[in-house]
């Protein structure tokens, strides 16, 4: 090998290319000037992609680069070498360099063949334009596409605002909200449709609406439900209330859609019937305060004559008996023409500042000496000074009139109480007598424990000479002039009974200690404790429900209404989030609201209850009818007075438990 190499690289045999050109110096130089030139370009190749290699680490195929670089600068060398070989002929070097040459123009060509196809995927400027072109397209795409789902995303979520006002205005509204498709179906139930009617939306949803209608109205309900009106509406536990029913259409893909809007007219025609009342009352004391005028003319003259006649037969005495009886009868139809014109309110009143517990403590001795031996009397008083502005001695018969009906509805003996306190009337308790003014009042209430009266009774015993007393043992002028008294006196007076458990009779006069006594109620119901527990309130009443519910909702508690014991304690066993339960002490359905609360905390020991009464808590007590710890509010109650109560219990179960 070394022997072949020798012979390769012995030029003394040789001559120079230059002889082949005879030395011809055009020739010579020509042959220098181009292979120098195309040297001198070959050399300038390989650094140029050496730095282009150097400089771009991302160009793919970079090896490539560098053979093409060798294969480049071998070429360059060839063509030195022809220079050089023009006076020096070493031809085995130029050979050996041109072998190098071939080898690296072969491994060139032949890495580079392979490579082809992926060289071909490399874009070209021109696919680049039209890429960047696209992409420049789309980018615009994108951007309107954008711009499309912004304003889309705009318009859902005004949409859903304009759906969650709707839904506020719906959920929250006073009336009751209902929508119904074309077969009358119901599709919507808001919350407050489920307090009117007692149902929870679930259960009357795709239900036909004459389930919330009477039987008797069921056949006229499709004239009724497309134009709306007054009529009855038809609650869970069957009873109907009066509503006004206001209906609007519209169209939902097509087909017809109802909007009602009802509203309870409970307290409307209740406030009508007091207004009705206070009317009959007020014509029929125009009617009885005119007789009773006229009447007194004409017992003036009877008694006058008498007692002349009876001055003229003092030389007969059977004679002047009848003289006697006839004045006597005289006198009996003045007192009654006197009650007459009390309750009519014609009477001359002499108001004054009276001393409520002297006046109860001096008629509290009186009535030991004249009312039966059988009956205890008891007096109980509110505390700091209770001062009515009315005439005394009227309001001594006023009293006098209560504690005598009050007798005669005990006819086997019983408590006789004689209160007073300072009381405020406010607007809820307005609802339901509209012609009293809110303020503050002293008030006297006697209550027995006697027969009770029904409410056909109640409705009608302040009217002049309605009696349930037997022929002869009653006028049935007694609770009305105490009733024309009151009102005379810018006053009031209510009766609360129930048969066979007794009756409350109270009287509201101006209270003299205030300075504005009547108009202003003091407002601190701001002040009041609130809550958020939830609250079963069980009462029979509709309206006072109502109302109760109101009160208790407005204090910040969620509440679980019931119309009798049985439903509030089906509620307590399938409700665990009941924290308190507000019963009715009266109710019917044979189950009282201390049964309910006695078997409610068999249920859930230790739930607090607050009670409801017309009768006072001592009352109560004194009657065996509750414990002196019974926590009561005696009706009417101001929302101040309801949420002290309620704080009350649910602080006295907690203490009890933590004990």
């Amino acid at each position: 090998m070394w022997a072949f190499l020798q012979r390769l690289l012995d030029s003394s045999m040789l001559s120079p290319h230059g002889i082949c050109l005879l030395w011809e110096p055009e020739l010579i130089w020509l042959h220098v000037v181009s292979d120098a030139l195309i040297a001198a370009a070959y050399f300038s190749i390989p650094f140029a992609l050496a730095i282009l290699v150097t400089k771009r680490r991302d160009l793919k195929f970079g090896w490539v680069y560098w053979a093409f670089a060798i294969f480049i600068m071998a070429c360059g060398l060839t063509h030195i070498l022809s220079i050089y070989t023009l006076w020096v002929p070493v031809y085995g070097i130029e050979g050996l360099v041109k072998a190098l040459t071939a080898a690296a123009s072969i491994f060139t060509a032949g890495a580079l063949w392979p490579l082809l196809p992926k060289i071909l995927t490399i874009p070209s400027p021109f696919e680049l334009r039209q890429v960047q072109a696209a992409l420049a397209e789309e980018e615009t795409k994108n951007r309107d596409t954008s711009m499309l789902l912004r304003q889309v995303s705009e318009a859902q979520r005004a949409l859903r605002e304009s759906v969650t006002r709707l839904s506020a205005v719906v959920e929250t509204a006073v009336d009751g909200v209902m929508l119904l498709d074309a077969h009358d179906r119901i599709l919507l139930f808001n919350p407050a449709c489920e307090r009117l009617f007692g149902y929870r939306a679930d259960e009357v949803l795709n239900q036909n609406v004459k389930l919330l209608m009477p039987a008797d109205q069921g056949a006229a309900h499709e004239h009724y439900i497309r134009d709306g009106g007054e009529g009855r509406g038809v609650r869970k536990d069957g009873s109907t209330f009066p509503v006004d029913l206001s209906v609007g259409g519209a169209l939902q893909d097509g087909e017809p859609i109802f909007v009602g809007i009802v509203h309870d007219l409970t307290a409307r025609k209740l406030t009508e019937q007091q207004l009705q009342q206070a009317q009959k009352m007020e014509a029929v004391g125009q009617l009885s305060g005119g007789i009773a005028h006229d009447f007194n003319n004409l017992l003036t003259v009877i008694v006058g004559n008498a007692e002349h006649l009876s001055e003229q037969l003092k030389a007969r005495p059977d004679l002047g008996r009848f003289a006697e009886d006839i004045c006597q009868s005289g006198e009996r139809g003045a007192e009654l023409t006197q009650r007459l014109l009390a309750f009519s309110r014609r009477q001359f009143l002499q108001p004054q500042a009276i001393d409520c517990r002297q006046l109860l403590d001096s008629m509290h001795k009186l009535f030991k000496r004249t009312l039966r031996e059988n009956i205890e009397i008891k007096t109980v008083f509110g505390p700091g000074t209770i001062l009515a502005y009315a005439d005394r001695a009227q309001l001594e018969s006023a009293v006098l009139n209560l504690a005598l009906n009050a007798q005669d509805a005990m006819p086997g003996g019983g408590h006789l109480t004689l209160s007073a306190e300072i009381s405020s009337i406010d607007d809820h308790y307005r609802t339901l007598h509209p012609e009293v003014v809110s303020g503050s009042y002293a008030l006297i209430s006697v209550t027995d424990d006697g027969e009770g009266m029904t409410a056909e009774v109640i409705e009608h015993a302040f009217e002049p000479f309605f009696t349930t007393k037997e022929v002869g043992k009653g006028s049935g002028l007694g609770l009305s002039m105490v009733y024309g008294f009151a009102k005379q006196s810018n006053g009031h007076v209510s009766i609360y009974s129930e048969r066979g458990l007794g009756t409350t009779v109270r009287i509201y006069l101006p209270n003299a200690a205030a300075e504005h006594s009547l108009g202003t109620v003091p407002d601190s119901e701001h002040a009041v404790p609130r809550g958020h527990e939830t609250v079963l309130i069980a009462e029979d009443d509709p309206f006072v429900r109502c109302s109760v519910i109101l009160r208790v909702e407005a204090l910040g508690y969620r509440v679980i209404a019931a119309v009798n014991g049985s439903e509030a304690l089906h509620l307590l066993r399938t409700n665990a989030d009941i924290d308190l339960l507000f019963t009715d002490i009266i109710m019917p359905g044979g189950m009282s609201g201390w049964d309910l609360g006695d078997q409610a905390r068999q249920i859930r020991p230790g739930l607090p209850v607050v009670f409801s009464s017309g009768y006072p808590l001592e009352t109560l007590v004194d009657q065996g009818r509750a414990h002196a710890q019974s926590i009561v509010l005696t009706k009417p109650y101001r929302t101040a007075e309801l949420a002290k109560r309620l704080r009350e219990a649910l602080a006295a179960s907690v203490a009890s438990s933590a004990g």
